[in-house]
């Protein structure tokens, strides 16, 4: 028998869901590029993500997902043969470094706990042993969908402040922008990145950069500039240089829609949206992981994400349970890869989720576990109704 008939929920650590209204603003005509509706749509969402990572600093859009991004950081900033420390704290880190190599780049990774955020004491060690400053830039993740973890952002920039040491601090987020509290110019970021497919509403296929003072000013001496990522021809005077030819007509129109949404609810009560499901959901995770088979992936309470939540199973298949909610029930809930492929589930509760949708989906968990034989504490989804009922009282 199957309950799945009716509107499905995509649980996902990306990409999330689109909403409507967003579909909706990319049913549009072809139309001129070079002058009217489309110019002004350029500069909204210029200036929105200007807002949305919190910076005076300089925005590109470019028609790529998150690896374009990352390549544009590294080629428009760096030279050939330049160190670069990769902070590791799951997947992603690394695998932006991984990139880097192939550009050219002398890369350098640091160790990481894949239950634990980035050691700010380590970094601190290793940055000790860099008198000559010969790493150019630090590489880091603010949320790991691979993890689950959360890094402290302003930590690090502590860290290297402390040093005196100069590297560019360039902060992947992915995962977290528009999900999570992030100040790009507060914390002193130099470069920040993030694609369109995940808080950010918006179908797959934009990635956006924002370059602070010191990552333009490294620009002017980065040998590995490319054409279609160059910074220098992208501010050029005219409109299709933005892009490096042909805009991403429809997806522009999509994205100005979704930053309208967020701008409607608030930044500050979008993170605070995100905070309460994040929360709800490790309540719920608490009361089941009282039988032993059950726990969160990150061991640190406050490091754990309000974007994704990465579930370890001690015991039991997790796969079976992903079926099942599938299957039988309707809700995709995410597996998890790298290291802890096949060893649990991920849960994402970013972008477009309401409470519904996030306790239907820890309902459907909760059957779940008990179908598939996995041994857990009962009460999991009342945890998480008394969780945000207290968090609609604060």
């Amino acid at each position: 028998m199957t309950l799945r008939n009716g509107k499905e929920f995509l649980m996902i650590p990306g990409p999330t869901n689109v909403p409507d209204e967003v579909l909706r603003a990319m049913h549009r005509p072809a139309m001129d590029i070079y002058e009217g509706p489309l110019m002004e749509t350029t500069q909204v969402c210029l200036d929105g993500l200007k807002r949305m990572f919190r910076t005076d600093g300089k925005p590109y859009i470019y028609i790529s997902n998150g690896h374009g991004a990352w390549d544009a950081a590294l080629t428009n900033t760096l030279s050939r043969g330049d160190k670069v420390l990769v902070l590791e704290s799951g997947r992603f880190a690394t695998v932006w470094g991984e990139g880097a190599t192939v550009t050219g780049l002398d890369v350098e990774v640091m160790p990481g706990d894949w239950r634990m955020p980035v050691d700010l004491e380590a970094l601190a060690e290793r940055l000790s042993r860099d008198p000559d400053h010969a790493i150019k830039a630090i590489l880091v993740v603010q949320v790991d969908t691979a993890s689950g973890v959360l890094n402290d952002i302003p930590g690090i920039r502590r860290v290297l402040d402390a040093a005196g040491h100069p590297a560019l601090l360039m902060v992947d987020l992915i995962a977290s922008l528009g999900c999570v509290p992030f100040e790009m110019d507060a914390w002193g970021v130099d470069l920040a990145l993030t694609g369109s497919q995940k808080g950010l509403m918006t179908p797959p296929g934009l990635s956006f950069i924002a370059a602070g003072p010191r990552a333009l000013e490294a620009h002017k001496t980065a040998d590995l500039r490319v054409n279609y990522f160059d910074w220098t021809f992208r501010d050029g005077p005219e409109h299709y240089q933005k892009y490096c030819g042909t805009p991403p007509v429809q997806m522009l129109f999509a994205f100005r829609a979704a930053l309208e949404l967020i701008e409607t609810e608030g930044l500050e009560a979008v993170w605070k949206r995100h905070r309460m499901l994040g929360d709800a959901t490790r309540a719920a995770v608490q009361v089941w992981g009282e039988a032993g088979a059950i726990e969160m992936n990150i061991l640190v309470p406050e490091a754990r994400s309000d974007s994704v939540s990465v579930l370890r199973f001690n015991e039991g298949d997790a796969n079976a349970v992903r079926a099942f909610a599938r299957e039988t029930c309707g809700v995709t809930i995410g597996g998890t890869i790298g290291e802890l492929a096949g060893k649990g589930l991920r849960i994402g509760h970013m972008g477009h989720v309401n409470g519904v949708m996030l306790l239907g989906t820890l309902a459907c968990l909760e059957l779940a576990l008990g179908r598939c034989g996995v041994p857990h504490g009962r009460g999991g989804v009342e945890a998480a109704i008394a969780c945000i009922s207290d968090g609609l009282n604060g």
